[in-house]
């Protein structure tokens, strides 16, 4: 099956809002979501932050979700960059955030290919999106209520991924988002629950939805 990979932040925060003992949480893609797409991202100099997204990480930070990136990695399996490589790229990530006072609490990622690579990446795994093992992986680990987390992404296989957890969807149109969202007319499932313009609309529907539906019991 092959190891879920993950990179912990030392200061963890595990304050999301309490949902019956349990956590909220919203689950990022990477590549499309935040930072720009550009096909297997190799070198630290060349993530580029979506605009609006570094402050919209931020305002989750700030409602008490666990915030999350899940990302499919598959580079790695192709030989086009290696773990230690992908590190820097996240230490990149880190510091674009935190120039607007935002965090990642963890990132998980998987570096496996069914088809395509070496050993030990060449793998039929459980953790490639749209398979949920990186949800189900966090859910134990930071002890999150799936049904009251999101997944955002801007390819089918986030919604799908989200969909398997039973957590909400959301597609943005950054990245490879307006082809999947052409791909969405000629499939019944699965649906979104929302289509957002970029991570500020995703973000801005999540408060909204929150707000109607308070995340901690009375």
């Amino acid at each position: 099956m092959g190891d879920i990979r993950k990179e912990v932040r030392a200061d963890l925060q595990k304050s999301g809002e309490d949902v019956s003992g349990r956590h909220a949480a919203v689950f990022l893609d990477r590549d499309g979501t935040i930072n720009e797409e550009l096909h297997f991202i190799r070198h630290p100099d060349q993530l580029v932050m979506i605009d609006g997204a570094a402050a919209a990480v931020k305002t989750l930070n700030d409602c008490g979700f666990i915030t999350c990136v899940i990302s499919n990695q598959s580079g790695i399996a192709r030989g086009f960059l290696t773990e230690d490589d992908l590190a820097s790229i996240h230490v990149r990530l880190a510091n674009e955030l935190a120039k607007a006072g935002a965090h990642i609490d963890r990132i998980y990622y998987c570096p496996h290919h069914p088809t395509e690579g070496q050993a030990p990446y060449r793998i039929e795994c459980e953790c490639r999106k749209p398979k949920p093992g990186m949800l189900d992986t966090a859910s134990v680990e930071l002890d999150i209520d799936l049904t009251r987390s999101f997944v955002v992404g801007d390819r089918l296989a986030d919604i799908q991924a989200g969909k398997n957890a039973g957590a909400r969807t959301i597609l943005v149109l950054t990245g490879y988002g307006r082809q999947a969202l052409e791909e969405l007319k000629n499939i019944t499932n699965p649906q979104p629950d929302c289509i957002a313009e970029d991570l500020p609309a995703a973000v801005e529907f999540i408060t909204h939805t929150i707000s109607r539906t308070p995340l901690q019991n009375d």
